[in-house]
């Protein structure tokens, strides 16, 4: 209309202009500081890491990837190629299939492997270290494997049936898209399945027993699952339950009934339930067998007779059997020492042991069994793996602000003496019902070698003692998991372990933001803060509608554009926006520079509104002793998010 102004697109232009060269001149300068500090640690880093490579042979190379057994062949790979041997053969005989090379993908690694039922056909997704995204390949198996066909930007797949696959597509850290595509007679691909919900992540999964193929549609705190009949792969998927806020299920199937794990019913955490294909909408659900209460549920198997239960209950892992044939459940209790489960992937259905992996962060993988005949667990022997055997593993419980326990585990050398005098690393993480990450890491155990006492504090936010635990440490909840954190190192502190000027404090992604929040309130807690990838400005990351994973994150932080309440409680703990001038611990960060999940430019503003915190400090203070902390951003050019791979984390 005639006197209304035009919004000048030129000014628009100018600050995007404006705010990229900003970004541009802020990383150039740490990227020159960090040529300037890192030669310092030269010396340091060469021992470091001639003896991570000495503990990585001497450990991991034992380990080996997990196999696939399909009747009488196993399929595993090792070193980027795929290996096919006789069950009852020595793998030493093992063919190679083809390796990843040979496909024109020399850097990517393998991420996933799916077999189809009549072993006529592989698919496998292949990933590059810069990258989210996978591509999938299919290859036809026979005497001189063949590439069938090349999908790029796929999350997950499962082959419905010999030649049939479903496939989901990932388009900016997001799945909404599940296509089925078959490879005899009439070669096509359909879309079958669209998610319109940005807050929900679609992924595929096959039942046990091959006899459904799973559609899950997932937000953080509900879900919904469509089924495809393998019999019957062309056909419409069914709908399970339509979605119901806050209820969260995942399906399973055993001569012709449902087993449903679900959130359903009070109190909100796991339960099974039994339910009938033809009426499985939730009034027709029966109860099977509940959790106790803060239990996490970490992994659930189910055999032809039996179901396994991985469970965590206060740090300690458990194995629960349920029977469907005497109905009867059996508890046992794992070692003391262990911390992670990883079940031996693929297990055959109708098979009569289980087998699985056991570690901690200073405990290398070691195999058990459980036999369903003889109802007892099994240490596997495995050649001449050193044992850990001079440390020690404790079990804390730190009391919180609002008097809740929160567990701790604590790893030290049992030949160290005076632990008050001994350096201290705390690690945290407390977001997505997430546990913190306690599998074998070669550098814990070299810090526990050198004297170091390993801490993991199970904050409120993170999974560890159930759904509840996570719902109690987020959105209006997360300054929670901040006074969790404190009294955890605070408990240590008295008790001994270490002290402050000996603390440091270490987190990743999203742990960034309870240790960059204990930064600011309880600074004097801890001498140096070690972060990779964090996330440290939630306010202004969750008013970036554009970013892709706001929409989805504001189940976990809330949504400060349309809620004032909670704008304020978010500024109230947001470690960008609590910087003040006071005496900081030394601060190291890696950051990388195709990070699609946390903004680069939110690192930099937060490393530059520190230094000049600190630099304010030092200044206004003269007192005798005052030092200025080392402020370091190690900017990556390779690799994407809290990438895991062994090289990158030997680099780190």
């Amino acid at each position: 209309q005639e006197g209304t102004k035009v919004p000048s697109k030129r000014k628009q232009n100018t600050s995007i202009v404006t705010s990229d060269l900003l970004h541009k001149n802020l990383l150039k300068s740490e990227q020159e500081n960090w040529n300037d500090i890192s030669p310092t640690y030269k010396a340091m880093t060469k021992r470091i890491r001639e003896k991570l490579e000495e503990l990585h042979n001497m450990y991991t190379l034992n380990s080996g990837s997990p196999r696939m057994r399909f009747g009488e062949n196993v399929y595993f790979e090792e070193n980027g190629c795929i290996f096919l041997a006789k069950a009852d053969d020595d793998e030493r005989n093992a063919d190679i299939l083809f390796s990843i090379e040979d496909l024109g993908f020399p850097d990517a690694f393998i991420q996933r492997i799916r077999i189809s039922p009549d072993q006529r056909y592989m698919a496998i997704s292949l990933k590059s270290e810069n990258s989210e995204e996978a591509t999938c390949i299919i290859m036809k198996l026979g005497n001189f494997p063949v590439v069938e066909k090349v999908i790029p930007s796929v999350f997950s797949f499962e082959w419905a049936a010999n030649d049939v696959l479903y496939y989901t597509t990932q388009k900016n850290l997001k799945c909404q898209n599940v296509f089925m595509t078959t490879f005899t007679y009439q070669k096509h691909t359909k879309l079958v399945y669209t998610e319109q919900d940005a807050r929900f992540f679609v992924d595929l999964y096959c039942t046990k027993d091959r006899r459904f193929l799973t559609i899950n549609s997932n937000s953080k705190t509900t879900s919904e699952v469509w089924l495809v009949d393998c019999r019957h792969p062309f056909e419409s998927p069914a709908l399970v339950q339509a979605r119901t806020t806050g209820v969260i299920y995942h399906i399973e199937h055993r001569k012709e009934q449902l087993y449903i794990l679900t959130t359903y019913g009070e109190p909100a955490e796991y339960k099974a339930i039994l339910a009938d294909i033809a009426s499985s909408g939730k009034e027709n659900w029966q109860l099977v067998y509940a959790l106790e209460k803060q239990t996490k549920l970490v992994d659930f198997e189910m055999f032809s007779d039996d179901c396994i239960m991985f469970l965590k209950n206060a740090g300690h892992l458990y194995l629960n059997v349920i029977s469907f044939v005497s109905h009867s459940v059996q508890s046992i209790k794992l070692p003391t020492w262990a911390c992670e489960f990883e079940l031996e992937s693929h297990p055959e259905h109708t098979t009569s042991t289980c087998y699985f992996q056991l570690s901690s962060p200073v405990h290398p993988p070691k195999r058990f069994a459980y036999s369903f005949k003889e109802n007892n667990l099994i240490e596997q022997a495995v050649q001449e793996v050193p044992i850990i055997t001079n440390c020690h593993t404790t079990r804390l419980l730190a009391k919180s602000k609002d008097e809740t326990l929160v567990p701790i585990t604590v790893f030290h050398n049992k030949n160290s003496k005076e632990l008050h005098r001994r350096p201290l690393l705390v690690h945290v993480y407390g977001a997505y019902g997430i546990d913190l990450h306690m599998s074998f890491k070669e550098e814990k155990l070299m810090l526990i070698e050198e004297g170091w006492i390993l801490a993991y504090c199970h904050v409120r936010g993170g999974g560890e003692q159930g759904l509840s635990w996570h719902r109690d440490g987020c959105q209006h909840n997360k300054l929670k998991g901040l006074h969790d954190l404190r009294a955890c190192i605070m408990l240590l502190h008295d008790l001994g372990f270490s002290q402050p000027k000996h603390t440091a404090l270490t987190a990743a992604s999203a742990g960034g933001v309870l240790a960059g929040a204990l930064c600011n309130t309880d600074p004097a807690l801890i001498r140096a803060m070690v972060l990779q990838a964090p996330f440290i400005d939630v306010l202004n990351t969750m008013m970036k509608t554009h970013l892709p994973l706001t929409i989805e994150e504001q189940e976990e932080w809330g949504n400060p554009l349309e809620d004032e309440k909670c704008m304020k409680y978010i500024k109230s703990y947001c470690p960008y926006q609590n910087i003040k001038p006071q005496c900081y611990p030394s601060v190291f960060i890696t950051a990388y520079e195709n990070d699609e999940r946390i903004p680069l430019t939110g690192i930099l503003q937060y490393v530059q509104k520190l230094r000049k915190a600190a630099l304010d400090h030092a200044s206004r203070t003269s007192k005798k002793g005052n030092w200025i902390p080392n402020i370091i951003l190690d900017v990556q050019a390779n690799g994407s998010h809290c990438d895991s791979s062994w090289e990158h984390s030997l680099h780190e």
